[in-house]
């Protein structure tokens, strides 16, 4: 199916998400995963109206950036390794994985102007999941006050894979009420609006408990 018949349907799904809690569909922005799909695949999403694309590979991103460019806002949103920075930093709108001082130091080092990053929380406490344990959050961000070139946006968490709904509720909500303790401290550098998540299988629930970036692959531009 074509990327912009897919878009149809999930904007649907969005707006019935949004109308059930209260909503608007504004507050909600698509990045469209196209990590697993071809160059001409992602120029598709583009083309439909998609403004914001996502990678989770430093080369991934880079194969399309020498194609696409700037047409699309990127957002890396994979785990980055610290040497990688310098590949990715001066073509990238978000970072989706900041969860560690140390590339914190690197993105502050290699930045050409203020990179707006979310902090990666692994909420569901699953060993092969990425980011801070929720309890280490508050003073990690507290830590990173020195970084000049490094503004927090906000939180990312990816939930655990399942028909849990309960689950699923559970760990969006951490995660809105952790960013919620963090915008209440009111820091300069740490703005902290946005909560990115939910993806093809519960973006509904996600928006349902709050989240301002959904991160749509599968159910959008299908797969390689």
């Amino acid at each position: 199916m074509k990327v912009a018949e897919n878009l149809i349907h999930i904007r649907q799904k969005v707006n019935n998400a949004c109308q059930k809690v209260n909503r608007t569909p504004d507050e909600v922005k698509l990045i469209a995963v196209t990590k697993y799909v071809s160059i001409e695949r992602a120029n598709e999403a583009i083309v439909a109206g998609i403004l914001n694309l996502g990678e989770n590979r430093d080369d991934g991103l880079l194969a399309k950036w020498d194609v696409l460019g700037d047409k699309p806002l990127w957002h890396f949103i994979g785990t980055l390794q610290t040497r990688k920075v310098k590949n990715i930093i001066d073509k990238v709108e978000y970072i989706h994985s900041l969860d560690r001082i140390s590339l914190a130091e690197e993105i502050n080092k290699r930045a050409l102007k203020k990179i707006k990053c979310l902090v990666q929380v692994n909420v569901s406490g699953e060993e092969s999941k990425h980011g801070l344990a929720p309890e280490n959050v508050m003073d990690f961000i507290k830590n990173l006050r020195p970084y000049e070139n490094i503004s927090i946006e906000g939180l990312m968490t990816m939930a655990p894979y399942t028909d849990d709904e309960e689950n699923l509720r559970a760990c969006f909500r951490k995660l809105r009420e952790l960013r919620e303790q963090i915008k209440n401290l009111d820091l300069d550098f740490a703005p902290c609006g946005e909560l990115s998540m939910g993806m093809s299988n519960d973006f509904e629930i996600a928006i349902e408990e709050g989240a301002t970036m959904i991160r749509i692959g599968t159910a959008l531009v299908g797969e390689a």
